[in-house]
């Protein structure tokens, strides 16, 4: 095997890591609380990061990636893991994380608006698709029912809320840093951000779920974290020594994956309707790289950065 091959296997890893989190954060949720799970999970992952990723000194980065970049990021990674905390049951929580996974296709739809980019067709019908996916989704198992749907929102709307403002910020991050960034990444700082951000609102205002500490709990903690901090140090191996192209598509794919693991993982059975949502989002999301991708060109744009 090549060490091409081997990089882009590398890579997968965290298409298959980024699949695992949804449900892995409701069970750590389970155990720690919300923003105490949350928190703890970003602090274990931080170190993680340090361990596998190389520290950059702060005075590398450029200061508007460091201002833009850590606020955008810093304020993704509080909705995703907020949204899935304060969701009411394991499905609720499925159905939060299939919204955050709008952000490829917001992310397409930024770049165009943002930066020029030119677009074919296709991005009308990815977009509308992708919409309609989550509107599938959320609409029970008639499918396409807007009351359903509303209905659904309504029982928790701060979660349904936190995932829909999250995948814009991650799309923000995507288009706004690219440019900024000169090629450095600075995921390792901003998890430290999002750890001591969470710890401050544990401390202020505290947690209506107790810590409870086991010894389930403590490894469904660790391999949260280690999804989180290694998805991103893989992902980072793969765009940079293997096949970008091939691992942006891949990528594209990770609501189905996410659902297929979150549904075994929190022995959650999903219907039919939902899978037939899940599978729009996907084609939705692809849709919309095609119709920015040009064909001499085998990069994936903004969405290198990854994102779960």
């Amino acid at each position: 095997m090549s060490q091409y091959t081997k990089t882009t296997a590398i890579g997968f890893c965290a298409v298959l890591l980024w699949s695992a989190i949804v449900g892995l954060i409701r069970e750590v949720s389970h155990s720690f609380g919300a923003t105490g799970g949350a928190a703890l999970i970003y602090t274990v992952a931080s170190l993680f990061l340090l361990l596998t990723v190389k520290w950059i000194p702060l005075k590398k980065f450029p200061k508007k990636y460091l201002v833009y970049g850590g606020l955008f990021m810093v304020s993704y990674e509080l909705c995703l893991a907020l949204s899935i905390g304060y969701s009411q049951n394991s499905k609720q929580a499925i159905e939060v994380g299939m919204v955050n996974y709008l952000w490829p296709s917001l992310t397409m739809v930024a770049t165009i608006i943002f930066t020029k980019k030119k677009a074919n067709w296709l991005i009308f019908p990815g977009i509308i698709i992708a919409m309609l996916g989550i509107i599938w989704v959320l609409g029970g198992e008639e499918g396409l029912n807007i009351g359903e749907m509303l209905s659904n929102i309504q029982t928790n709307p701060l979660s349904y809320g936190l995932a829909f403002l999250g995948a814009i910020l991650w799309a923000a991050y995507c288009v706004v840093t690219v440019r900024m960034a000169r090629g450095l990444n600075g995921v390792t700082l901003f998890f430290i951000l999002v750890a001591v951000a969470l710890w401050i609102k544990y401390i202020i205002i505290g947690d209506p779920a107790a810590m409870h500490f086991s010894a389930s709990s403590v490894i469904y903690l660790v391999l949260a974290a280690g999804a989180m901090g290694f998805g991103y140090a893989t992902w980072n191996v793969g765009i940079l020594g293997g096949n970008v192209t091939v691992l942006t598509g891949a990528s594209y794919f990770i609501p189905v994956l996410s659902a297929a693991l979150s549904s075994v993982l929190l022995a959650t059975p999903l219907g039919f309707s939902f899978w037939q949502g899940a599978m729009m989002v996907c084609a939705g999301s692809t849709l919309c790289w095609l119709a920015t991708r040009v064909r001499s060109e085998a990069v994936p744009g903004p969405v290198s950065g990854g994102g779960h």
